[in-house]
């Protein structure tokens, strides 16, 4: 009940922000232990913060442990093989003090925990985090968990920097490495930094590696990306070339290559979707385009 003249009056936020902190991890007064990783190492904490913060950790400290009734007791351990140390405590420092210490090497990992865990506010400060930590070899990596998980501002970020540096991204392991889901999004965009020949040998490179990891046939992995590759662009001797080292190394659906020659002899765009005919940013320019669009 408020009462007639009643004020809040606040104290020292700072010495309070450092008395919360130091429960971080610490045994004193804990009474939930978590062992994290394949390195079982043993983290501390407290059920009421980890419980008025995140309904996940809530729902967990509150499920009967295997066996019983009742929820978990105090100081049981609570396993969680899957994760990182460094990956958990940056979580449990955000739980507490409603800030995080990041870098490059867990950035990614605590991104996705923060979405598994549901904490929207952390997810943001590693989306933010991540989008000026960006760099050629981190950017096809982010850009699989913002697919993956459904995360529209990071994939848009790690999108746009994909286009400023295609060519130097293309070579990369995390390229070869995205799933055909997060290739088609890369392959869709216009302001691709490369012309199409470039971009057909860098996918034809992606599809034998994953073919070799998923034990599938080339063609039926690209089968998705391979339909947004923009076969209209290329000119008539560039097409049978392409066509030629299709037969030896079957990777384009030929009714694909067939619609790309209906062009020529049409001489006009026609058939195939109309984004096909579309130049990206990078494609160097041939005779042909004039009648594409």
């Amino acid at each position: 009940m408020a009462y007639a003249g009643s004020a809040v009056l606040e104290g020292d936020a700072a010495a309070f922000a450092a008395a919360i902190r130091s429960l971080v991890n610490n045994p004193r007064f804990s009474d939930v232990t978590f062992v994290v990783g394949r390195e079982r190492q043993e983290v501390f904490a407290h059920r009421c913060i980890l419980a008025c913060r995140c309904q996940t950790f809530q729902g967990m400290l509150c499920q009967p442990q295997p066996g019983a009734q009742e929820p978990w007791p105090p100081q049981t351990s609570l396993v969680l093989s899957h994760v990182q140390p460094e990956v958990f405590l940056a979580v449990i420092e955000f739980l507490y003090t409603n800030s995080v210490t990041l870098n490059s090497l867990i950035a990614l990992e605590v991104f996705t925990s923060a979405v598994e865990y549901g904490l929207v506010d952390l997810r943001k400060l590693c989306v933010e985090f991540l989008t000026g930590a960006l760099s050629v070899e981190l950017v096809c990596e982010a850009l699989q968990a913002a697919v993956t998980y459904g995360q529209m501002d990071l994939q848009q970020h790690c999108l746009v920097f994909v286009e400023d540096h295609t060519r130097e991204v293309v070579q990369t392991r995390g390229f070869h490495e995205l799933s055909g889901a997060a290739l088609g999004v890369v392959l869709q965009s216009d302001r691709l930094a490369i012309d199409e020949p470039d971009l057909i040998r860098a996918v034809r490179e992606w599809a034998h590696v994953s073919s070799a990891v998923l034990e599938r046939p080339v063609a039926e992995v690209a089968a998705g990306p391979v339909s947004e590759l923009r076969l209209p662009l290329l000119s008539p001797r560039e097409l049978a070339a392409l066509e030629s080292r299709n037969q030896r190394d079957p990777l384009i659906p030929v009714e694909c290559i067939a619609e790309a020659w209906k062009c020529h002899a049409l001489r006009k765009g026609r058939g195939a979707p109309s984004r096909l005919y579309q130049c990206r940013r990078g494609t160097q320019p041939r005779e042909h385009h004039s009648y594409l669009q």
